[in-house]
């Protein structure tokens, strides 16, 4: 059974970022071709997301693939203007992050470290956020390390990365963890 992956995008989500969980993992394969990953795209309600250029993104799934992902991955979003000045979640959002298992990998693409840390999952950890955002997520959650200087962090279950590209870095990493460093490559 391939490994699932549920990619959650929200309302501002940066469309670039939110194909490169999917282009990356979907190349991850075995030798006959049989794809190591199951990858879907999901929302809070599956509603329609309105991303951070001109247009909506319909996708096939709700929250619900949180409950049964191996992994999780948030999209980049900006973090919204209530996000910066609370530091809090909307409740829908919250829900929704609370249906992660416990054993489920959370990664969280560029600025999407934010909603991490907001719901508590950086609590004590190293993390990393785009180069521009570091010293406002290290203000506003000084529970966080933050850490400017690299292009991704691993803490096992919890990852982030440092900025839309720096995704395509860590998706890789995660393909080199679980399936080695050939399949990591052939994958790039």
């Amino acid at each position: 059974m391939p490994h699932r992956v549920a990619v959650l995008a929200l309302d501002g989500v940066l469309p670039l970022d939110l194909g490169i969980p999917a282009r990356v993992f979907n190349e991850a394969c075995e030798p006959d071709g049989t794809r190591l990953y199951s990858v879907v795209t999901c929302s809070l309600g599956g509603r329609p997301v309105r991303t951070h250029e001109d247009y909506r993104i319909v996708v096939d799934h709700d929250e619900s693939a949180l409950e049964t992902a191996d992994t999780v991955v948030l999209a980049t979003q900006e973090p919204s203007e209530r996000l910066l000045a609370t530091g809090t979640l909307p409740e829908e959002l919250a829900a929704a992050l609370d249906r992660i298992g416990p054993r489920t990998r959370i990664v969280s693409l560029c600025t999407s470290a934010f909603l991490l840390a907001a719901a508590g999952l950086l609590d004590g950890q190293r993390a990393t956020t785009h180069w521009a955002l570091c010293d406002a997520l290290a203000r506003l959650f000084p529970d966080v390390d933050v850490d400017p200087d690299v292009l991704f962090v691993d803490n096992g279950r919890i990852l982030t990365s440092a900025g839309g590209a720096a995704g395509i870095d860590l998706c890789l990493h995660l393909v080199r963890l679980d399936h080695g460093a050939a399949v990591a490559s052939a994958a790039a």
